[in-house]
C-alpha cells in the first residue's frame, strides 16, 4: 500500500451543506488545475438514485472524471469502513497519473474518515465524545453501526434513528472494530487544501425547496417507484427524497405531504452538515451569493491558485 506521505500530488476538498454548489465548484476546480472529481457523498455510490440524489448529469460534467458515483447496486450494503479503503484508493489513483483529485461531498463522516487520520481498532471501551452523534444523519450512524458491528446492523431499519443509537452502544462492547475516536484530528494527506462553502440560511433554505420541486419535476417520485418496487430497503432507503416517499407508496403520507417532509428533513440536515464541518474540519470557508455564483468560484480558484500554483 502506497503510504499518504510518500506522494506529492496535494488533495482537494469541497465541503459544505445540500444544495449550496460543491459539484459545480469541483468541476470547476478540476478543469482549472487538471483534477479529476471523487465522490464524497452517501449516496451517489447508487446505481438507480440520480435524481433524488443528485448526481451531476454526464453531459454537464465537462468531460471531468467523476470517481465512485455508481459503483454499488442499492441493495449493496457499505461501511464507513469500506468507504475509506475505497476512497484513498482512488485518490491514490488520481495522484499516480499526476491528476489532482478533488474529494466533493457532504456526507460529514465518510469525508472526514477520507481525508482524515481515523483508524479503525479493535474497542476497549466506547470512546465517542459527547454530541458526536448529534451531528450525523441517520444513514450515517447506520453506516458507523455497519463498520461497528455489521450482524447488528443487519437486523435494524436504517431510518430507525432511535434503534440505531442503542445498537451502537451494544456495539462499542460487542465489535471487532470502531472508529478509533482518539483520532481523526490530523489529515491524513500532508498537502490537503478544504474549502468549504456556505450561504446565508434564509437563502439555502429557499434554495432546498427549489431544489426539491425540481427533483419533483424531474422524476424523483417516478425513480424512488422504481426502487420502491424492487423491494429495495436497505440502506440506500433511508436517503432523505426516497424514505419520504416510500412512506406516501405506504399510504401514509400524500404526495403534498412527502414533498414537504422531504424540504424540512432536508434543511435539517443542512444545518447538522455545517455543524459537522465547521467544528471537525479545518477549512477556508467561502460564503455563496446564489444569484452571483460565478464569483465565487473566481474567489475559489484565485485561493487554490496561490496554494496550489499553476500546474
Amino acid at each position: 500500500m502506497v503510504q499518504a506521505d510518500s506522494l506529492t500530488v496535494p488533495v482537494v476538498a469541497v465541503v459544505g451543506p445540500t444544495a449550496v454548489g460543491k459539484s459545480a465548484l469541483g468541476i470547476a476546480i478540476a478543469r482549472r488545475f487538471g483534477g479529476e472529481v471523487v465522490s464524497g457523498d452517501a449516496y451517489q455510490f447508487y446505481r438507480g438514485m440520480d435524481v433524488g440524489t443528485a448526481k451531476t448529469p454526464v453531459a454537464e460534467r465537462g468531460g471531468i472524471v467523476h470517481r465512485l458515483i455508481d459503483i454499488l447496486e442499492p441493495d449493496a450494503p457499505f461501511s464507513v469502513a469500506d468507504y475509506q479503503r475505497l476512497v484513498r484508493a482512488e485518490i491514490a489513483a488520481v495522484q499516480a497519473s499526476g491528476q489532482l483529485p478533488v474529494l466533493v461531498g457532504g456526507s460529514g463522516l465518510y469525508v472526514q474518515a477520507a481525508l482524515y487520520d481515523y483508524r479503525f481498532a479493535g474497542v476497549g471501551r466506547d470512546r465517542t465524545p459527547d454530541g458526536f452523534y448529534d451531528a450525523l444523519s441517520t444513514f450515517e450512524l447506520h453506516g458507523l453501526l455497519a463498520t461497528r458491528h455489521p450482524a447488528l446492523a443487519e437486523t435494524i431499519e436504517p431510518e430507525n434513528r432511535r434503534r440505531i443509537l442503542r445498537m451502537l452502544e451494544i456495539a462499542a462492547t460487542a465489535s471487532e472494530e470502531e472508529i478509533d475516536r482518539t483520532s481523526g484530528k490530523n489529515p491524513y494527506y500532508p498537502d490537503l487544501v478544504v474549502v468549504g462553502l456556505t450561504m446565508d440560511r434564509p437563502a439555502l433554505s429557499a434554495r432546498i425547496s427549489a431544489r426539491v420541486d425540481a427533483m419533483v419535476a424531474g422524476g424523483l417520485v417516478e425513480e424512488a417507484r422504481r426502487l420502491y418496487d424492487r423491494g429495495i430497503r436497505g440502506q440506500a432507503a433511508a436517503a432523505i427524497g426516497y424514505r419520504e416517499l416510500f412512506a406516501h407508496f405506504d399510504g401514509a403520507l400524500s404526495l403534498p405531504q412527502a414533498v414537504e417532509a422531504i424540504k424540512v428533513h432536508t434543511r435539517q440536515y443542512a444545518k447538522r452538515q455545517m455543524t459537522w464541518f465547521r467544528n471537525r474540519m479545518n477549512a477556508t470557508w467561502f460564503t455563496v451569493d446564489p444569484d452571483r455564483f460565478e464569483e465565487c468560484v473566481a474567489r475559489v480558484l484565485d485561493h487554490l491558485e496561490g496554494r496550489l500554483g499553476t500546474r
